[in-house]
This record gives C-alpha cells, sequence and structure tokens, in this order.
C-alpha cells in the first residue's frame, strides 16, 4: 500500500471531526472539553505506559534518536530567526514560536503504528519520549518570557512533561506497571489517538491569522518543508534501517502540536493566532506528509 493510502484513515479521522463540530450539536465548547481531557489525561497515560514499556537500545536506535534532537535544534533555531527577519510582535513571536518545532503526536504515533506496526510505534516512542520535554520546555520558556507566568511552575504541572519524564525513570529503574494498571493505561492511551486526532479536525480555523501570515508561513516552512528535507537529507549519510529512517522523517514532516493553542492561551498568548498556525499546518500535511514518506519508500 502506497504511503498516501496508509495515511487515509488517520487524516479521515481529522475530516470527521471537523464535519461534526460544524453539522451536528458537538459544537467547539464540547470539542473543548475532549481536548482538555486528552491533553490531561488520556494522551498522559498514552505517553506514560508507551516510554515505560518501550526497549531503548540505544545501541541501535543511537543514529535515529540523534537525528530527530539535531532535527528539533534545526526547528528550534530556525523558527526563532523570524524574529530578524519579519519582526513580529513579541506576544506573536511567544506564541507562534513553539509551532515551527512542535509536533502532533497524536498523528505521529497513529500513523508510525501504520507504517511499521508495534515496532514502528515503539520507535516514534523512543522520539517522543526524549523531544517532547525539550519541544515543551522551550515552548514555555518563550511563553514564560513574555508573561508573568513563571517558567518553572508551568514545567512542574505540564502534564506531557510530567508523563513522559515519570515514564522515561521507571522504565531505566526497571519498574514497570502490573499488568492490571499497564492495561487500563493502553485503554486510555488507545482512547487518546482517535479522540486526539477529532480534536485536531474540530479545532481547525484560520481567522486568527489576520495580520500574521507572514509569520505563520514563515513557521510553516520550517515544519513542513525545512525540517523534513534536513531529516530526508542526512538520513541518507546515516547507518538507519528502513524503518527507522521512515519514522525520523516521519517525526519530521508532523504538523505541529494541538496542544500549543492551550498552552498559548494559559499563558496569555496569542491564542487565535496559534490555532491559524496549527489549522494551516494540519491542512498542509494532508498533502507534504504522503510526499516526504514516499521519497524515503
Amino acid at each position: 500500500m502506497s504511503s498516501a493510502l496508509l495515511l487515509v484513515p488517520d487524516f479521515s479521522l481529522i475530516l470527521i471531526g471537523w464535519l461534526l463540530v460544524r453539522y451536528s450539536p458537538f459544537d467547539r465548547a464540547f470539542w473543548g472539553g475532549v481536548e482538555r481531557l486528552v491533553y490531561f489525561v488520556l494522551f498522559p497515560a498514552l505517553l506514560l505506559q508507551s516510554t515505560n514499556s518501550a526497549v531503548f537500545d540505544f545501541s541501535s536506535t543511537s543514529a535515529m534518536l540523534g537525528l530527530a534532537l539535531a532535527v528539533m535544534a534545526f526547528g528550534m533555531v530556525a523558527g526563532y530567526a523570524v524574529k530578524w527577519v519579519l519582526r513580529p510582535d513579541a506576544v506573536d513571536f511567544a506564541s507562534g514560536l513553539q509551532t515551527a518545532f512542535r509536533f502532533n503526536s497524536y498523528i505521529g504515533l497513529a500513523l508510525a503504528s501504520r507504517i511499521g506496526g508495534s515496532e514502528g510505534l515503539a520507535m516514534m516512542a523512543v522520539i517522543v519520549g526524549c523531544t517532547v520535554p525539550l519541544c515543551n520546555v522551550a515552548a514555555v520558556w518563550a511563553l514564560a518570557r513574555h508573561g508573568d507566568t513563571r517558567l518553572w511552575r508551568e514545567l512542574a504541572r505540564n502534564p506531557l512533561i510530567l508523563a513522559t519524564a515519570g515514564g522515561l525513570l521507571t522504565n531505566l529503574l526497571g519498574l514497570h506497571a502490573p499488568e492490571v494498571l499497564a492495561m487500563t493505561l493502553n485503554r486510555l492511551g488507545s482512547a487518546s489517538t482517535a479522540l486526539g486526532l477529532m480534536t485536531v479536525g474540530a479545532g481547525l480555523q484560520m481567522s486568527g491569522a489576520t495580520g500574521t501570515v507572514g509569520p505563520v508561513a514563515w513557521w510553516s516552512g520550517v515544519k513542513l518543508l525545512a525540517m523534513p528535507c534536513l531529516a530526508w537529507l542526512a538520513g541518507r549519510l546515516l547507518p538507519l534501517t528502513e524503518l527507522q529512517y521512515q519514522i525520523v522523517v516521519l517525526y519530521a514532516s508532523l504538523p505541529t502540536a494541538s496542544s500549543a493553542y492551550i498552552l498559548a492561551v494559559r499563558m496569555g498568548g496569542n491564542g487565535p493566532m496559534v490555532a491559524a498556525t496549527i489549522s494551516v499546518m494540519t491542512v498542509a500535511a494532508i498533502l507534504t506528509t504522503p510526499v516526504w514518506l514516499a521519497l524515503v519508500s
């Protein structure tokens, strides 16, 4: 099956969410509650269980993980460069910078599982486990500098950072959840994938980009074109298996995290602009992600 067809079921869930919010009684208020449920409960359960149970064989995945971290760092630098090139408003810059390097884990884990089964899911879990804390720290730092929020307080209560750190720590210590608890976490995590993708669709809105088209286009280009291009080129030179190459390029090509909107709103940023940027990237990724995956297949 081609890369484009592999992605159809998951992107279809995004379309279903978009249709439901417009043509059913499930309005934005309803989906806002679902998004919070996914962000604070279901998705942390998925991250906790996947990182706790993953086999971290760094001898075989170090090149893949190193490339993922390098691509993330490139996205941070390239996203920050808009400050000197286009000189956006300080609040807009602090709010939107995160969209250049954060990634939608809902889409990433769903597509990794579809591409590589349990092995692909474990590889993406390794990348998620190591990059999510760094991405969240950088995102919170940028917003905290331009607001009244204390950086360490935000980091200490971020559910994605706490779940990932908890999963990694218990994994490295050899502590694993009892079977009943692991099954419960797996059920919660399974629910997060479908609901997370549907909330992405329900949250699509373009109106907030008015007056910030330049920065939105810049960050979208960094996330959907520059980062996957770097992963694609560098991956050809590294000792990666075919699946590792596919997973790291998939990671680099993902649209930005839908939770970026929640973070921006919570920390006094420009929420509408971030929502518009998320929407632009998500819609564009329906076209760009299959292209990047086709180049590595």
